[in-house]
């Protein structure tokens, strides 16, 4: 387990990997530079990995409507097992946020997912000097050291911020890290990344844990660790049969 954060804390080392889905907040700023009604549930979602539960769908489609634009202008793909074709897709908030963003700022809808649209060179004029790759969604991705990460992660606007502990249901989902902390701390916002990255921020400092492994069952007593959060120090290891065969803390 590797972590630091904008207040001095450390563990393991500064572990350079790509930002990940943890970006979302940062790449929601520029729907919210391009209106000044925007509710709760469009930033959260704009900022989201979620599962496809009923009321994320529908502020995907909310989203969209927003934009003018349908399903078939996502650039996220499909996702194996998901209802409702691109929109059920885990991204597929942030990418109905792009579109609307780009409606607002009179930028070309396609291909907003290209490192040289306009939307997408906002973002990377966020991030700063950075590796650049390609997220499993399709939108660029960005490689920094943890430390790096919790800076850029600190520039989420109070809005985003607040739309995201109003709503955490909309970022995560049922048994999602980043939801049950928002819960256990409110007034928090948090966002997981792929491969065991997580970003969490009280609105002043920023931490950033990266599992080395890339899997997330050692996130949570590592967040009970740091933060004190009970209900996160114990994790069950149930098998097949929903039998308890373990624990991790």
């Amino acid at each position: 387990m590797h972590v630091r954060s904008t207040a001095g804390d450390a563990y393991g080392d500064d572990f350079h990997c790509f930002f990940r889905s943890s970006l979302k907040p940062v790449q929601a700023i520029p729907l919210l530079e391009g209106y000044d009604d925007l509710g709760d549930d469009e930033l959260a979602i704009a900022s989201a990995s979620h599962q496809a539960e009923p009321a994320q769908l529908e502020a995907v489609r909310k989203l969209l409507a927003r934009a003018g634009a349908t399903a078939d202008d996502l650039e996220n793909g499909l996702q194996e097992g998901r209802p409702d074709g691109k929109v059920g897709h885990n991204c597929s908030g942030k990418h109905a946020g792009m579109l609307a963003a780009c409606r607002a700022h009179d930028w070309p809808l396609h291909p907003y997912r290209s490192l040289e649209h306009p939307l997408q060179q906002r973002v990377a004029a966020f991030v700063g000097d950075a590796e650049v790759g390609v997220d499993g969604c399709g939108v660029p991705t960005f490689a920094l050291p943890l430390s790096r990460m919790c800076e850029v992660f600190l520039q989420t606007p109070p809005r985003i911020r607040a739309a995201m502990a109003a709503r955490p249901e909309l970022v995560g989902g049922i048994g999602s890290a980043d939801t049950e902390l928002m819960r256990a701390r409110p007034g928090w916002f948090a966002k997981g990344g792929a491969e065991g990255l997580f970003c969490v921020s009280d609105g002043t400092d920023a931490w950033t844990f990266k599992v080395e492994d890339g899997a997330f069952r050692g996130l949570r007593p590592a967040l009970a660790h740091v933060f004190g959060i009970d209900e996160f120090r114990e994790i069950e290891v149930r098998n097949s049969r929903e039998e308890v065969v373990g624990s991790i803390s």
